[in-house]
């Protein structure tokens, strides 16, 4: 009879398994199935992977069901299939394992470090589902692994602990030694696993032995639970269209006895690794005997969040934002839409023109229609520069992904850029290039949720900064739709997020206006209320007919009907500027939309709403 599990590891340093997706990659499997589904289609693969690790030395195998859950199966229309993948997955690990092996079933992260809004109450529901599934079919414990934050987690380990006592192997997925996503450090996050019943804590996934070699070290002799490491066969390489991993098997052996030495229970291998990578763990383990495990250590009990030592600027000496002035007085908002080509004279006179009609923030989108437009990271920054004026910057989801969107906004940290508007950006199918992708790694919501994260000096992948950001970040709302309260709830919920402003799209209905106000009345948050004048009949036709979130009244299609050119832009501007005196009876904030680089109708509209508040305006240019 096989030990039982917590025995063995306390007396021995188990051998694990390596990578099965890339390893399916390499045989010829494609990215973009699911391999867990390959438990009921293709058994034999499955169990043949599992084979070769267990002849190469592997003692404890993780069964086919890394992303078994319900949540991720719905993506490939295999949702009702939950229990019967993973059953499967554990059936073919165990026929493989032997007698003397061990089988964990695996549970991966449903969030994967994308904050995605997948709620606690479907997290509780999707995991426990999986777990239920996994233990009917007899596994020795459970391995929940690639976590990137503790709450999630911490709620994984509850679903365990509630079904079951069996061990539990609970990894994170690190970059390195800093911090959870949710903003622990290491010790502290352990610590807590550690406290609701996880019997294995460790890391997975993200790098390769040298990092995890650093995050087995910062934990020092602060545990009295034993310690796993699956690391990646080092960084992945995209060579000739395939992905390709550099760490050799013979270092993986090196590196295993430094983790044994490290204290380290059960080591095997994440993506990349392969069964030439195992065995020569189990070569260099071959007679190992691990030193006592001190079950008498005394756990510090951490804050439930992180206080950041930081560099903050003095808050009296940053200028009155946005937010501010809107509370004190009428506040007008100017976009001004980057060029789609290399020139822009124009569009910096135009900036010069609404600096000197007195605007308070010039905002520019980001390739707003999905249509490709000059960065307007890069004219934010001339507008400051040569104008003074506050640049206000739309930043999409479409364009950016993780990475990228953290990246652009450091970046306009470090430009002194601190006003920004948080929007999802239209599919990119519809722009100038149909064939690029839309990334939307992050929703409108959760966009704003991490900007936020930055102002506690805290990175998207939960490292600290050094210092905080101070960003004031805004959100967009659609009041032209059926049900104005369920626009408001959604709005809600981005207020919640952390939205510090609302910018709306173009109204031009003076009793919408009025229902507005009166549906948002409870708000506390600022809204700027959107004003597009019209340029000419067509254009208002096209923008009622054609583009998503404007809706014209009938009246103002009749007044535009057969304007064009100046007669059109005349006519746009009168009906702005009766819209602007409805929106000033009940809005300090006015938000104005240049249509076709037309500033001059937006320098009149400005000039507009300082004559109806008898506000007297001295532009000041930096020198």
């Amino acid at each position: 009879m096989k030990p039982d599990l917590r025995k063995a590891w306390e007396n021995n340093v188990l051998i694990g398994d390596g990578a099965m997706g890339t390893f399916l990659y390499q045989m010829g499997f494609p990215v973009g199935i699911s391999y867990e589904e390959l438990n009921l289609t293709a058994p034999e693969v499955i169990k043949d992977v599992h084979r070769r690790y267990v002849e190469v030395g592997a003692q404890v195998l993780e069964s086919n069901t890394f992303s078994a859950n319900f949540d991720k199966l719905s993506k490939y229309g295999l949702e009702s299939k939950v229990e019967e993948i993973n059953r499967a997955g554990v059936r073919i690990a165990r026929d493989a394992a032997g007698p003397d092996g061990y089988v964990l079933g695996a549970v991966g992260s449903i969030r994967g470090g994308k904050r995605t809004n997948v709620s606690t109450k479907k997290l509780k529901l999707y995991f426990e589902q999986q777990i239920t599934a996994l233990l009917a079919e007899g596994v020795d414990g459970i391995l929940l692994e690639s976590f990137y934050d503790v709450e999630e987690l911490s709620i994984a380990l509850s679903r365990v602990r509630k079904l079951s006592d069996l061990p539990v192997v609970c990894q994170f997925a690190v970059e390195d030694v800093a911090r959870t996503l949710d903003g622990y450090t290491m010790t502290e996050a352990l610590h807590i696993l550690q406290q609701e019943g996880a019997d294995v804590i460790g890391f997975n996934c993200r790098t390769g032995p040298n990092g995890m070699m650093r995050a087995v070290e910062s934990l020092g002799n602060q545990l009295s639970v034993p310690v796993s490491v699956f690391p990646n066969a080092g960084v992945a390489d995209y060579v000739d269209g395939e992905v390709r991993y550099t760490a050799t098997p013979e270092y993986f052996g090196t590196m295993a006895l430094r983790f044994a030495d490290l204290g380290v229970r059960i080591i095997g291998g994440c993506c990349g690794t392969t069964p030439e990578h195992i065995k020569e763990i189990s070569k260099a383990l071959t007679g190992y005997v691990p030193s006592p495990i001190d079950k008498n250590i005394v756990l510090t009990i951490p804050t439930p969040r992180v206080v950041h030592e930081l560099t903050i600027d003095d808050a009296e000496d940053r200028e009155p934002t946005i937010v501010d002035l809107v509370k004190q007085r009428h506040t007008v908002i100017v976009e001004l839409d980057p060029p789609r080509d290399l020139d822009i004279k124009k569009f910096m006179l135009g900036a010069e023109s609404l600096k000197k009609a007195g605007c308070d923030a010039l905002t520019l989108a980001d390739n707003s229609l999905a249509v490709t437009r000059m960065s307007n990271m890069a004219l934010g920054y001339l507008i400051q520069d040569q104008t003074g004026m506050r640049p206000l910057i739309h930043i999409a989801c479409r364009d950016r992904n993780l990475i990228g969107t953290q990246s652009h906004l450091m970046g306009f940290d470090a430009l002194g850029i601190d006003h920004v508007l948080a929007v999802t950006g239209d599919p990119a199918k519809f722009g100038d290039l149909p064939g690029s992708s839309s990334v939307y790694d992050l929703t409108s919501f959760e966009i704003i949720r991490m900007i936020k994260q930055l102002n506690d000096g805290i990175a998207f992948s939960g490292k600290p900064l050094k210092q905080k950001a101070n960003f004031v970040v805004g959100a967009a709302f659609n009041p032209n739709v059926k049900h104005l309260d369920k626009a408001v709830q959604r709005l809600e919920k981005k207020i919640a997020a952390g939205a510090d402003y609302i910018m709306t799209q173009p109204v031009y209905d003076p009793k919408l206006i009025g229902a507005i106000k009166e549906a948002t009345a409870h708000l506390d948050t600022p809204i700027f209320l959107g004003i597009m004048p019209l340029a000419s009949g067509r254009n208002a036709e096209y923008l009622h007919n054609e583009v998503p979130g404007i809706q014209l009244s009938e009246e103002v299609r009749a007044r535009m009907v057969g304007l064009e050119g100046e007669e059109g832009r005349a006519m746009g501007v009168t009906i702005a500027k009766e819209l602007i005196d409805e929106a000033m009876k009940h809005f300090n904030g006015i938000y104005i939309m240049t249509p076709f680089m037309f500033y001059g109708m937006s320098v009149e509209l400005t000039e507009y709403v300082w004559k109806r508040s008898g506000r007297e305006v001295t532009p000041l240019f930096r020198s």
